[in-house]
């Protein structure tokens, strides 16, 4: 039968030829994209990355070498297939759109392997929360960055927003950081991050006074970091903020401290038996390093005498909680001990209306 006089049943032939070559294609991508990711993951042994994006990445680059394999078919068909243009078209942005997918998921495996590869939860985890810092920090400018190429790659397939797209690439280089006034606050905190993830003026972990609040950096974001307050608040800062601004930082270089206990007492207190005692309490206590243990007397009013106790820890937290411990064994120490050596106040009165009061009467008694 000559389908040549029925033009619309040599469109359907045509069509139906060309459905079933792409099904078939689609098929054979996924069957050698398995078997592809079985061979890597046997091959991967000890190298974390090749395993780690043999599972994060799988869904990606099963799309994508499907799509590919499609694109490849559409490309062969005869021009007078019906649709090919407009299924082109589509299949070519959804390409790219997968492609970026892709390039994500695999920064994505990357961060996952570094994580891996330095774990913090070991004690000494300086190097490990740098390392972790600077991984979020970048997989996120780098999202930033796949998403707005592939975006602009993706216009630029369609003819009608060609212009629109290489704009969009070109708001990507260095011209359109500094032509980018309209976009200041993100583009500040974008360089923000680059600047804190090289420099690490502060850490995933990390132990900060901000604002006059004390708090752990729980999360740095593309935009802001979240500090969690001790009392399980959590505060928002921009990052150009930590650019811009002074801020305490406990474990910049370590997380040992000096944390210091402030006494009042009185003047008639033996000093080298306190001492003695605040010596044999930091040796007895766990929670001290070993590091400093001294006792001076730093002030004295026309009342009492302060004593300045100071002592080391490990870390912030550990320091606090000796800090209260010997706070409170010092003063049951001093109650049991010495209880007159307390602060007291002190009054003197005259002798003289004794005298006014004449034989037999007692003056009242000075109050100590």
């Amino acid at each position: 039968m000559n389908l040549s006089i029925f033009p619309e049943l040599q469109y359907l032939e045509t069509s139906l030829y060309v459905v079933g070559a792409a099904l078939l294609a689609a098929l054979l991508a996924g069957l050698l994209h398995r078997a592809g990711v079985m061979l890597l993951r046997r091959l991967a042994g000890n190298r974390p990355y090749i395993a780690n994006a043999s599972f994060i990445a799988y869904h990606a680059s099963r799309v994508c070498l499907i799509l590919f394999a499609v694109r490849l078919v559409l490309t062969g068909a005869p021009d007078e297939t019906p649709w090919l243009v407009p299924l082109s078209y589509l299949t070519s942005v959804a390409l790219i759109i997968a492609l970026t997918w892709l390039a994500m998921r695999c920064i994505r495996a990357l961060s996952a392997t570094v994580v891996q590869l330095n774990p913090v939860s070991a004690a000494d985890n300086l190097k490990a929360r740098r390392i972790l810092t600077q991984t979020r920090v970048l997989t996120r400018s780098a999202y930033f960055i796949a998403a707005l190429l592939g975006l602009g790659f993706a216009l630029l397939t369609l003819p009608g927003a060609r212009q629109f797209g290489a704009s969009l690439l070109a708001s990507a280089g260095v011209a359109g950081l500094v032509a980018g006034i309209a976009a200041r606050p993100v583009l500040g905190n974008f360089i923000a991050g680059m600047q804190i993830a090289f420099s690490q003026p502060i850490r995933i972990d990390d132990v900060l006074i901000v604002k006059g609040e004390w708090g752990r950096v729980e999360e740095i974001t593309g935009t802001f970091v979240v500090v969690r307050i001790w009392d399980e608040r959590r505060m928002i800062v921009p990052l150009q903020w930590f650019i811009e601004n002074p801020f305490e930082n406990w474990t910049h270089k370590s997380s040992t401290i000096l944390g210091t206990v402030f006494l009042w007492l009185d003047f008639a207190v033996p000093v080298p038996a306190v001492r003695a005692e605040f010596e044999r309490i930091c040796k007895q206590s766990p929670l001290w390093d070993g590091r400093v243990c001294v006792l001076h007397v730093t002030d004295a009013s026309e009342r009492a005498m302060q004593l300045r106790l100071l002592v080391s820890a490990k870390d912030s937290g550990t320091a606090f909680d000796l800090r209260c411990a010997i706070r409170e064994a010092m003063l049951a120490f001093i109650a049991q001990q010495y209880p007159d050596s307390l602060p007291r106040l002190r009054a003197a009165l005259d002798a003289e209306p004794a005298k006014a009061a004449g034989p037999g009467v007692e003056p009242p008694a000075a109050s100590g």
